[in-house]
């Protein structure tokens, strides 16, 4: 049991640093796609800023997740830890592929399907029922993923058309852009907060449920693994996906970064502040069409927005199976 316990811990390490891998796009991929950052600079800044968000406020989003699907305390404590460590495992096996691919899918959907997976294969050998299975959650937690793209575009739509109309008739052009490549640095730092704050979640919230954090605060030691691992996920392997965000789905200036990045961070501090695991992915990446339906239909590359989309909507059912195949293994062989 001990060794299972070490084991779940290591692959929630793995699981957050895939977080960063990925998700790293999300918090600073228009900086560099609008030239405002660096990549060395984004690393330093996001690493920091997830780190922050993670650790400072990312309780509540771990808990929806460790207890708010499946109801681990019906579950005999062996098969909890097992199917704990099965869902962070095929959640970040589904990541590491996807982020190989320069593919920017959820890990939100992945850890949420990683932890239905489990539940479903808990029913299937009888140990819950289905009806145990919180459904209302579930469907909670997928029309949120509908909602947040959808406010992320309209939210950036209106700032960027308010720059337009306002400051773009008034001051020359490339001083206001100019001016908000200094702006977008901050808004790039507060996505990397509120990304933090919700999306540590899919690491720690498996992990807290193995780990018998159910039911009571999350302890600060699980959140300062989990923003670790994310950071070190930003400085290894970010560079893949935030090339995708960043520069292929819409051209980006300082104000068009800026529009999308704040949009996305207000939405994700929303939800996190609710305690709702959404996609910070689907949250930008419908933030950043937003800023290009703004400048027009042809300045939206819907080739790379197919690509991601199609990305996501298999994200589910491949952690989801992912889950039942390597839990089904680990508890005949365990």
């Amino acid at each position: 049991m001990v060794l299972l316990l070490l084991l779940t811990i290591a692959v929630g390490i793995y699981m957050a640093w895939n977080i960063g891998a990925n998700d790293a796009a999300n918090s600073m991929a228009t900086s560099y796609g609008s030239r405002a950052l660096t990549l060395k600079q984004i690393i330093i800044i996001a690493g920091i800023l997830e780190f922050l968000g993670a650790v400072l406020y990312g309780k509540k989003v771990t808990h929806t997740i460790a207890k708010g699907i499946v109801p681990i305390d019906s579950i005999p404590p062996e098969l909890a830890v097992i199917g704990a460590l099965s869902a962070i495992l095929s959640a970040g096996i589904w990541i590491t592929i996807a982020t190989y691919y320069h593919l920017p899918v959820s890990t939100t959907h992945s850890a949420v399907g990683a932890m239905l997976g489990f539940g479903l294969a808990s029913v299937s050998q009888k140990v819950i029922s289905l009806n145990e299975i919180n459904w209302n959650v579930m469907y909670k937690i997928t029309a949120s993923w509908i909602i947040s793209p959808l406010l992320g575009a309209a939210m950036a739509f209106l700032i960027f058309s308010g720059i337009r109309i306002i400051l773009f008739e008034k001051f020359n052009i490339e001083l206001v852009e100019n001016v908000f490549k200094y702006l977008q640095v901050g808004t790039a730092s507060y996505v990397a907060f509120a990304h933090g704050s919700n999306d540590v979640a899919n690491a720690t919230g498996a992990m807290a449920a193995a780990l018998g954090y159910v039911g009571v605060e999350t302890p600060i030691w699980i959140l300062v693994v989990g923003g670790l691992g994310i950071a070190i996920g930003i400085a290894t392997w970010g560079y893949k996906v935030i090339e995708t965000v960043g520069k292929r789905i819409t051209e980006l200036t300082p104000t068009r970064g800026f529009s999308a990045e704040f949009a996305t961070a207000t939405t994700v501090i929303l939800a996190s502040s609710l305690g709702m695991p959404i996609s910070t992915t689907h949250t930008l990446v419908g933030s950043v069409i937003g800023v290009g339906f703004a400048g027009g239909l042809a300045s939206v590359d819907f080739s790379v927005v197919r690509r991601i989309i199609a990305s996501w909507l298999l994200t589910v059912p491949i952690a989801a199976g992912l889950t039942i195949s390597i839990y089904t293994l680990l508890v005949i062989f365990v």
